[in-house]
């Protein structure tokens, strides 16, 4: 074939494909890091002039327009070099050619990709034209300065989009086919959610809970028990450095489809599986056994980010975790990614495993748990999330807070998750709502049935406690460390015609209605037990009470019997330490009060994490037959970490962290892990004593440098086989290096 021959193919082929912004040939075979830097139709001939077509020599992302963008999207306070930016929402590029840009004569286009292999119909490719006038809910670019050879574009993101990391290129029609850009990783830009804007799914109309859910880098965990609530800090670290390509990667892990990653209620449900290693190696192994060997001691971590980290460098689960762990790490990936989250926390929380939205509790002839029979638990509390978005596969009025949980407890779909579960249905009892509300609604507000297992193996119920589960449900209150009350969210008031329907409905909806007549047990109890514990300080004596009202005119004669646990806080029984059996009378219209001295030497060879004793009391009244139970959670009290800081508390400047513990017990403390660490202040720490004697004081300093300014907080933990679930924390507030 002659030259002159060849040429006029070459120009053919060039017109043919003139004007088209179709996805370039072969794009869908390329590797990740390999989309083709130029894509001719032909050859361009030997002899062109480069001055015949736009040219682009230089994408800049970095200069006035960098500031600008990752201000105005709410991202400058990453720590991440590159551009990121939140979808739905305008930001600027500048693009040097050349020579002088002529929109009569020249065509260009911008490309965004994604995955190894991009397609157009799955939004892994997103061709950008250029256009007249931006339109909300598309992509767009539009010049608004064109500067001799460059020109400045706003390009406009479609709000719906995938959230992760894309490559950019330019695209160059020219007369000899498209030239494009080659792979530059200076231009990678990250997209993340944007509840800044009316479009997107995770739209927040009020700028104090973005602030809060989204932009809180440092959060408060309650933990306790519901009538004696402790709080910890935590450090959530959704911008400090690699943790946005941590929580990415996470997305990758648990094999979401690109495509599915621009919908809030996808990632949240593979969030839920992937943040615990059960079934799919995940960010976190769980470990409830009080022995942590092989890892850390759940209450010994400060934040989420050591953990992710570790995992996304290790690509192994770390170990270990607990509910609050679990939770804690989930809020950092939801709020990563700009998706608004909260931690929350049930307490008395019950752990429904045969769905039947009921707690079942078995008790022998005597009164005694029968722990063989009895399978369902009541949580001290437990921890999960919540995360905010619409939810237009369920009817109108159940978007907003949907409740998320990443604790292993049952398996969902093939895989330990629950969630996303609208909290408006949990509320209303509409439990045929995905994802996982039966068992978010029994963890809320279901009633615990007592029943006696008669020598025959039949079942009497003996009581019904409508009161227990659920009793109170907090999260951390906007712009402080205080809590907020949401309990009113999850369920009506207790006792209300609204919370028995929410009941009803609950199991109306194809769960199993195994007796529904409550009234023939409730009946006749005029007589009333409480109990109370008096200032529970671990390694130390104290006593419970115990309180009978008998509400009738009649003498009763009452036989009650006493035990006493070391309980994980799960509820699960490590070891009895205590039993009584009390025989009492009961005079009409009388009150009677027992104390049952608890010694320390009881408990103490059994303690296990949290200090959780759990003391059941069961009481028949001999003349009518009637039983009537009550139980009850003493977390023993611990003590704090004291820290303090010296020298100025200035961004750049050099200051020293001084960490105080005194050991209150009677006996050494051994191999005592100390751990401190806070956002924008400090990487965590570790320092270990081999042996902290008793009534000794310990002191630890460190060195450092405060990289932003304003509210900061420094948070550390201890830990040691007798002792744990030690916290310190002290805010700080950081000042400018003009100031």
């Amino acid at each position: 074939m002659s030259e002159s021959t060849g040429t006029n193919v070459e120009k053919s082929k060039a017109a043919a494909y003139k004007g088209r912004l179709s996805v370039p040939p072969n794009v869908s075979n390329a590797d990740e890091d390999e989309i083709p830097i130029m894509e001719t139709f032909g050859v361009i001939p030997r002899n062109f002039d480069k001055k015949d077509y736009l040219e682009v020599e230089n994408v800049d992302l970095f200069r006035q327009q960098y500031e600008k963008n990752k201000k105005e999207h709410h991202t400058d306070r990453y720590f991440n070099n590159k551009l990121i930016i939140r979808r739905g929402q305008t930001f600027s590029i500048r693009v040097d050619f050349n020579r002088p840009y002529n929109p009569e004569k020249d065509q260009f286009w911008l490309e965004f990709v994604i995955g190894r292999y991009p397609q157009q119909s799955k939004g892994t490719y997103i061709p950008i034209p250029i256009v007249e006038e931006l339109e909300v809910g598309k992509w767009g670019a539009k010049v608004i300065l064109n500067d001799y050879n460059s020109v400045t574009l706003s390009i406009l993101s479609a709000p719906n989009c995938i959230i992760g990391k894309f490559r950019l290129y330019i695209a160059v029609l020219t007369p000899y086919g498209i030239l494009r850009t080659p792979r530059k990783s200076d231009t990678d830009t990250y997209i993340l959610f944007n509840p800044w804007c009316k479009e997107d799914a995770v739209y927040l109309d009020e700028e104090k809970e973005i602030e809060e859910y989204v932009m809180n880098d440092v959060g408060v965990i309650f933990h306790g028990e519901a009538n004696n609530i402790k709080t910890r800090s935590w450090e959530y670290g959704q911008f400090e450095e690699q943790i946005l390509d941590a929580c990415l990667f996470l997305m990758d892990k648990a094999q979401l489809d690109l495509s599915g990653r621009g919908n809030p209620i996808k990632i949240s449900r593979i969030g839920s599986a992937v943040i615990n290693g059960r079934d799919d190696d995940g960010v976190i192994e769980g470990n409830w056994n009080n022995t942590y060997t092989y890892g850390v001691s759940p209450s010994a971590w400060t934040g989420s980010v050591e953990i992710l980290l570790e995992y996304y460098s290790s690509k192994l689960p770390v170990k270990y975790g607990q509910c609050w762990v679990f939770a804690g790490v989930f809020t950092t990936f939801l709020r990563c990614l700009g998706i608004p989250a909260r931690l929350v926390t049930n307490y008395f929380s019950a752990h429904d495993k045969d769905a039947n939205v009921q707690t079942d509790i078995y008790l022998d002839e005597d009164g005694k748990t029968n722990t063989a029979r009895t399978k369902d638990s009541i949580w001290n509390y437990h921890c999960w999330n919540e995360a905010w978005m619409t939810r237009p596969d369920l009817p109108v009025g159940f978007g907003g807070w949907q409740a998320v949980d990443a604790t292993p407890q049952e398996n969902s779909d093939g895989m330990y998750r629950c969630g996303p579960a609208s909290v408006q249905a949990i509320k209303h009892g509409h439990v045929c709502f995905q994802f996982d509300t039966p068992f978010l609604f029994a963890e809320v507000n279901s009633d615990i049935i007592y029943s006696k297992v008669m020598k025959d193996g039949t079942l009497e119920v003996q009581y019904i406690d409508k009161t227990h589960v659920g009793q109170k449900l907090l999260t951390k209150e906007i712009g402080g460390d205080g809590s907020l009350d949401i309990t009113d969210l999850y369920k009506f008031s207790e006792g209300t015609e609204e919370e028995r329907l929410a009941l009803e409905a609950a199991l109306m909806y194809g769960v199993k209605k195994e007796f529904r007549d409550e009234e023939q047990f409730l009946s006749g109890f005029d007589t009333t037990m409480d109990l109370q514990e008096d200032n529970a300080i671990f390694g130390s004596d104290f006593k419970v009470t115990l309180t009978f009202k008998n509400q009738s005119s009649n003498r009763y004669t009452a036989s009650a019997y006493l035990t006493g646990h070391v309980v994980f806080y799960t509820g699960v029984q490590k070891a009895e330490f205590k039993n009584k059996t009390l025989q009492l009378t009961l005079e009409p219209l009388s009150t009677k009060t027992v104390d049952v001295q608890i010694k320390a030497g009881e408990y103490m060879s059994n303690i296990v994490e949290q200090a959780s004793l759990h003391f059941f009391v069961t009481a028949r009244i001999n003349e009518t037959k009637k039983i009537i139970a009550k139980q009850k959670i003493v977390v023993l009290q611990v003590p704090e970490l004291r820290i303090k800081t010296i020298g100025e508390r200035r961004v750049k400047k050099e200051m020293t962290v001084v960490l105080e513990f005194t050991n209150p017990l009677k006996k050494k403390l051994q191999n005592v892990i100390l751990r401190m660490g806070g956002p924008s202040l400090m990487k965590t720490k570790t320092q270990i004593y081999r042996e902290v004697p008793a009534n000794t004081t310990v002191t630890w300093e460190e060195k450092c440098t405060p990289s932003v300014a304003g509210k900061r907080k420094l948070i550390a933990t201890l830990d040691s086989e007798t002792l744990r679930h030690v916290y310190g924390e002290l805010d700080l507030e950081i000042v400018t290096e003009d100031n």
